[in-house]
């Protein structure tokens, strides 16, 4: 599988919503993506995950559910 590195932007004013609605339908992956690990910066404003999918439409996908609250940037990692 082909890993990535997804770093999430929290809009301003959206980090606590974004929490509430992560701790009611946690993540919503679809089938086939799959979370490795993340870290999130001292600002508590962006979040690192790496992740890896064969298939990178999923990821776009993934983002529909969240981008009221995030800003998404997708890196391929090599």
């Amino acid at each position: 599988m082909k890993k990535y590195m997804v770093v999430e932007k929290f809009k301003p004013g959206c980090i606590e919503a974004n929490y509430q609605r992560y701790n009611t339908q946690g993540r919503m992956f679809p089938n086939g993506l799959h979370y490795l690990n993340s870290w999130v910066n001292k600002e508590l404003n962006i979040c690192y995950q790496l992740m890896e999918s064969n298939n990178i439409e999923l990821f776009y996908e993934w983002f529909k559910k969240w981008d009221d609250f995030v800003d998404f940037e997708l890196v391929p990692l090599d």
